[in-house]
Formats: C-alpha cells, structure tokens, sequence
C-alpha cells in the first residue's frame, strides 16, 4: 500500500513533465525550418531577423495598407500525417526588400501565406513553387518582377488567391491556369502579357475577383455567365480593340455585382438589361462601361434597377434616343459625355445643358454634337465670344491666377472636380470635363487636385506653375473655344509631384497614360518620371494644332489603366497635368486701336485724294480750259474713258441733290446711271489751273494705268470748262476709303479685341 501510495506522486509528475516536454516540442521550430526560414529571408534581402525568436506572431495580420513584418506559425499536419511546429504565413509588406523571390519554398511544407507586396524585389516567379501542397495565397504585388507566370502554380490545389499586380511580367498567360478550381482572387492588371485570354478562364466557376485592368492582353473577353460567385470584375484597355467584341455576360445582376469595369474593350451592342430580383438589395456600387461602340437607347425600364447605383460611367459610346427621367432624377454621380443623344421637345433639358443637377456630365453628350464643324452645342452661344476671337489660352491647373515672366498671365483653375464633373470657366472661354472615380480609395476626401510639398529641382524655370496639378482616375478634358482660326502652339506643362527616387517600393510607382489633342493620339505611355528624368523635374511637351472655324481645342488626358493605382498610396494613379499654354503661330494682328485704325485709313484716303488733286493743281488741270477736242484725245494712250459734261449731267439728272451721295473738302460725290445701265461714282472737283487740258488727261492717263484688286477702279473723267470730273467704280453701302484700302479694314477688324 505505501509502495503504491510512493508511485502514484511520482507517475503523475513524469505525466506532467512529459506533457510540458512534447508541448515545449510542439511550440519550437525544427531546426530544419529556422535553416529554410534564414534561407528564405536571405534571398529576399531581409537582413535584421531576429531568428532567436523565428515566430513573431500567431495570428495573421489584418491591415494591408501598413508596413507588416511577421512570420507566423502553428501546428501543421503533412507528410506522413504527423503534426509538427511549422511556418504557415511569411509577411513582409513594405519593407523595400532589395532582394529576389526564393526558389526554396518547398523547405517550408505547411506554407499557406506567402505576401511580399510592395517592396523592391526583382527577378522572376519560380516554377519551384508549384510543390507546395498547402499554398493559399500569394502576393506578390508593386515589385519589379520579369518573365512569365509559370504554369506549374497550377499544380497548387489549394490556391486561392494570385496576386502579381502592378509587376514588367510578360509572355503568354498559361492555359493550365484554368484549371485552378479553388482560385477566388486572380490580380494581373499592369504588366506586360502578350496574347489572349485564356479560354480556360471560364473554368474558374469559384473566382470572386478579377482584375485584368491594363494587362498587355487582347481580347475578346470569353463568355462569363459560369462565372456565377464574382461580384468584383475590371477588365479594361484590351490590346487589339480593332477586334469587335459581344457583351460577356447576358445581363446585370445589381445584387449580385459590387464593381464591374468592362471599360476600353471594344464591347459593341445594346446595353445588357439589369436585372433586379423582388425585395434584394442593391450591392452595385460602380458600373464602368465607357470607351467602348455601345449603341441604342437606354430604355426607362433599367431605372429599377440601376436608379440606385452610386456610380455609372457610360462615357464615349454611341447611345441614341432621349435621356431617361430615371437618370435625371437620380442625382448620382453619371456621366454620359461624348454620345449621341437626343433632346426631344418639352424635355427637361435643353443643348445649353453640359451638366445637369450636381454630378451628371452631358458634355458632348447630344447628337448635335458630332457635327465637327461647330462647337458644342451646350457652349454654343455666341455672345459669350469676343466679335474677333481669342489668340491665347494660359491655365495654371489645379492652381490660383499666377502670372509669370511678368507678362504672361495663367488663369485660376480652382474648381474641386468629382467623379463626373464638367466646369466652365467665369471668363467662357474654357473648360474642364473630368470623368471617374478612385477605384478602392478609402480616403474621407477625395482629391482631384494635388499640392506640391516638396521642393522642385533647382533649375525649374517658372516654378509657380508646378506648385499644383489637377488629375482625374479616369478622363480628363480641357476645352479650349473662342479661338481665332489658325495654327497654334500647345504646351503641356508636367512635373510629377507624388513619387520619390529613393530605393524604395515608393519608387516603383508608374504613372502612364495617353494625350490626345483634336481627337489624335499625340503622346502613347506617356511617363512624367521617364521624359523628365527624374521626380519634381518639369517636363514641356509641345505641339501645333490647328484650330478651324469652329473656334475649339481639345485637349484629352486618358488613363488607359496602365502603371500602379496604389503606389505609394492607394490612389496614386491618373493623368496629370500642372499647366497649359496655348499660342497663335500666325502673325497676331496689331495691336493698335481700332479708332485708331479707322483713322488711319481716314487720313491714308485723305492723302491719296490731296495727292492727285496737287498733281492735277501743279500740273495746271484745275483752272480755265477749252473743251477737249478730238483731236487733243486722239492719240493718247489712255487706260480709261473720256466723258462729256452731257454725259454726266445725264447720268446725274443735271447733278441733283437727291442723287448726292457725299459731301468732301474738294468736292461733292454723286451717284450716277448711265445709259447701258452701269452705276457710277461721280466725284466732282472744282479749281482753277494753269495747266491745260492734254496735260491733265496725260497725267489721268499715269493714273488709270494703276491696277490692284484693293484699288477702286477708275473708268474716266471729264474735262470741259472750268469742271473737273472723276468716274469711279460704285461701291453699294461703303465709303471710298474702304472701297481703297480693303485689306487695311479687314486689319482693323481683327483689332478690336486687342
């Protein structure tokens, strides 16, 4: 008894120390998996692990947006069915991690997390990593990774989630992708594929999200209706949009959908109808189907449906047919610019409308709009354009009125901007059309307008231009009108005021997108960094551009989804423009008033007049004369006629005051008929002259023999006693002067704004 009294203390306390053992066994690492973890760390170029302590955490980390570096580990099951104390999660978020991806992944055969997003890790995808048997999610996004996704990641069962964003991956995408049947989450936006989309992607029935935004591939887009469980679908930009593709999916299920972009992908058609089921809530929250050839009207049925959704971008298609109410009374933010509807009698809305309520843009949007000769007809008022036009445009985007080289003065372009937002300037002589909206941006306000706070390089010329920036996620317009016709200097002024040039993922942030001025593609992946050299380094872009009658100029900014959207901030992304300046090539007309103008052409006639008057004075044509006789004309080699005084009483009805037409220091001005019918301008002078009769005609003769289109011509005069007549060409409603000088009038009037 006592023996068995002795044992029972002594069983129970080798129990406990066993447990404590095999627990202290459980919780410690192998030294095989520190071995592969100090492999692994090394490779990525994390130098500052404290290995003593390989797991830092048990539980995976939640927020995303922050720098996170931890390994977490637990009990795992593989192999041959033993449990033992493995790495599960390696995350190392923003660390700027110079290194390149491990190969050796294997080593770590209970792996489920492996999220390397946002460093500076270079290099290519290891095929290695298709023999993990456990593998749930990778990230591998905001890098600088090359070459092609390997297709051996399909031999991962358990992956659900690929995330290799905003990477220079290239190649074809492979078709043993399609065959992941658990794979929820697939990111591939911004790289550099070739070729299609795998037809094998319809196979994906457990996909939730897909991004393909910008990706380097072409279409068309395979049918998605077996899709059934994605709520989240952005597909855009499609290489080869020459190639006309059908709408994927046969209608829009708006409680099913919480985004779907399909935007730039050559979708042509009619609207697919939305569908709404009986007592479902709306989970849609932004409908992308812009810059694509749909067609047809938007039937007042979809307002069911789609009356609620947040956010509906039908930009740059070919709709028809009126504006439905449900649109109109929404007050949501939709944009509709740039389409070919109509504005039926007693609508609510008239062609003045460019924007109606608070966040529907109709810029562009009525089928009058596409005659290209005229501007557009929400700007068509004509009294809003000075009568002679402008010559210049200056915009300080995003900026207050500055004036710089103490000259040259740049508009204030102020206005807050939104996700589908059109502004006219006080002055009406240009605007802005912004489009979209910052796709997963959490921020409470939501920017259109950037401020430079840092310091620009030191040999910026102009630097107050730099100081501010507008840009859009989308589209942005800037609508220049009133010009004169002509050819004209367009200077795009850049400067990128958001990425650092450090060696950081911060560096890593790309943004690309396209020019356009009067509808032609002037500059493709255009980067600020790339043609500036560097960050905060402005950055010119200059072009001609011929503005016609119509008087508009069109500058477009366009994010074709290329580059990153969440480097170094979610957000970051879009065109961006600091400045624009636009100046007439042609020679600009003087600057002198127009009185002024009006009275040199006074004084020039004035001279002309005085000039022939001195020559016939000198020359002794005004006094006392003999009626020309034959003889004295017969032999004289005149450009012009000889009239007799009978002549030109006949044709003024004996000089009547009812036919006096005007009234001049050497004479009066009559209107005369003359029997063929031929109205004439009859300008009578009176002088004595010591000069006799042939002298005068000699010297009329020099005269008649000046020939030019901006002259008046000169049919002949008369000479009999003591009068002298001069026969002009008659000018219906203008005076002689303007009869003279044409060109000069013409001048004048160009002046007038100046």
């Amino acid at each position: 008894m006592f023996l068995v009294r002795l044992l029972l203390p002594a069983s129970i306390v080798m129990t406990v120390c066993f447990a404590t053992f095999a627990s202290g066994a459980l919780d410690q690492l192998p030294d095989d998996e520190v071995q592969a973890l100090r492999d692994i760390l090394h490779t990525l170029g994390k130098k500052d692990w404290d290995f003593s302590n390989p797991c830092n955490s048990t539980v995976p980390p939640t927020d995303d947006t922050k720098k996170i570096a931890a390994v977490t580990c637990s009990n795992c099951t593989f192999g041959n069915g033993n449990e033992s104390y493995r790495v599960v999660g390696i995350y190392f978020m923003r660390q700027n991690l110079p290194g390149t991806l491990p190969p050796d992944l294997g080593k770590l055969p209970c792996l489920q997390v492996f999220d390397l997003s946002y460093n500076y890790l270079n290099g290519s995808i290891p095929s290695a990593w298709g023999s993990l048997k456990q593998l749930v999610n990778i990230s591998v996004s905001g890098n600088r990774l090359t070459g092609p996704i390997p297709g051996d990641l399909a031999k991962i069962p358990t992956l659900t989630s690929l995330t290799v964003e905003y990477n220079q991956l290239s190649g074809n995408l492979p078709l043993e992708l399609g065959s992941l049947s658990s794979l929820e989450v697939l990111k591939l936006r911004s790289n550099n594929f070739t070729g299609e989309l795998p037809s094998s992607f319809a196979n994906l029935t457990s996909m939730t999200e897909l991004y393909i935004q910008a990706s380097g591939l072409k279409g068309p887009i395979p049918p998605l209706d077996l899709l059934g469980k994605l709520t989240v679908l952005m597909i855009s930009d499609l290489n080869g949009s020459d190639q006309v593709t059908n709408f994927p999916l046969k209608n829009i299920d708006v409680a099913r959908w919480k985004t779907l972009i399909l935007r730039n992908c050559n979708l042509t058609g009619p609207l697919p109808e939305p569908i709404l089921s009986p007592g479902v809530g709306i989970s849609l929250l932004t409908l992308d189907l812009s810059f694509n050839s749909l067609s047809g009207e938007i039937p007042e049925s979809f307002g069911s449906s789609l009356r609620d959704v947040p956010r509906i971008y039908l930009t740059r298609n070919l709709f028809t047919g009126p504006i439905p109410d449900w649109i109109l009374d929404g007050g949501k933010n939709i944009d509709l610019s740039y389409n070919k509807f109509t504005i039926p009698e007693g609508s609510k809305l008239s062609s003045s409308n460019c924007q109606y309520g608070k966040g529907i843009n109709l810029f562009a949007s009525s089928s009058m709009d596409n005659e290209t000769s005229n501007i557009v007809s929400c700007l068509r008022i004509s009294s809003r354009c000075p009568k002679n036009g402008q010559y210049k445009l200056h915009i300080n985007c995003g900026g207050q009125e500055v004036t710089v080289n103490n000259s040259i003065k740049f508009d204030a372009d102020t206005n807050s901007g939104g996700p589908s937002n059109f502004f006219l300037a006080q002055d009406y002589y240009w605007s802005f059309s912004s489009t979209g909206h910052f796709l997963l941006d959490n921020r409470p306000k939501k920017a259109f307008i950037l401020s430079n706070l840092s310091r620009l390089s030191t040999d910026t010329t102009n630097p107050e231009l730099y100081m501010t920036a507008r840009f859009s996620p989308l589209s942005l317009t800037y609508y220049a009108f009133c010009l004169v016709s002509g050819k004209y200097r367009v200077r795009l002024h850049f400067a990128e005021i958001v990425f650092t040039d450090d060696e950081t993922y911060k560096s890593l942030g790309r943004r690309v997108f396209d020019v356009y001025i009067q509808g032609e593609r002037r500059l493709k992946d255009f980067d600020i960094v790339k043609a500036a050299g560097g960050v905060r380094k402005p950055n010119i872009q200059s072009f001609d551009a011929v503005v016609t009658n119509s008087g508009t100029l069109e500058i477009r900014f366009y994010w074709a989804g290329k580059g990153t959207n969440t480097i170094p901030s979610i957000g970051d992304y879009g065109p961006l423009i600091s400045a624009i300046s636009v100046d007439y090539l042609d020679q600009i007309p003087s600057s002198i008033p127009k009185g002024g103008v009006v009275g040199i052409i006074v004084a020039g006639a004035f001279v002309i007049i005085l000039f022939i008057v001195a020559i016939l004075w000198w020359k002794g044509c005004l006094g006392q004369r003999s009626s020309a006789t034959e003889h004295d004309l017969r032999g004289l080699d005149l450009k012009t006629g000889i009239f007799t005084l009978r002549q030109i009483k006949t044709a003024t009805n004996n000089f009547d005051a009812a036919n006096k037409i005007g009234e001049g220091g050497f004479g009066s001005v009559y209107k005369g008929l003359l029997s063929d019918g031929t109205t004439m301008a009859i300008k009578q002078l009176s002088s004595k002259s010591k000069q006799g009769n042939r002298e005068f005609l000699n010297e009329i003769g020099m005269i008649s023999a000046l020939q030019h289109p901006h002259l008046v011509k000169l049919y002949g005069c008369c000479v009999e006693g003591n009068q002298l007549l001069l026969v002009y060409e008659y000018m219906e409603n203008n005076s002689l002067a303007r009869a003279l000088f044409v060109v000069i009038w013409h001048l004048s009037m160009r002046c007038e704004a100046i």
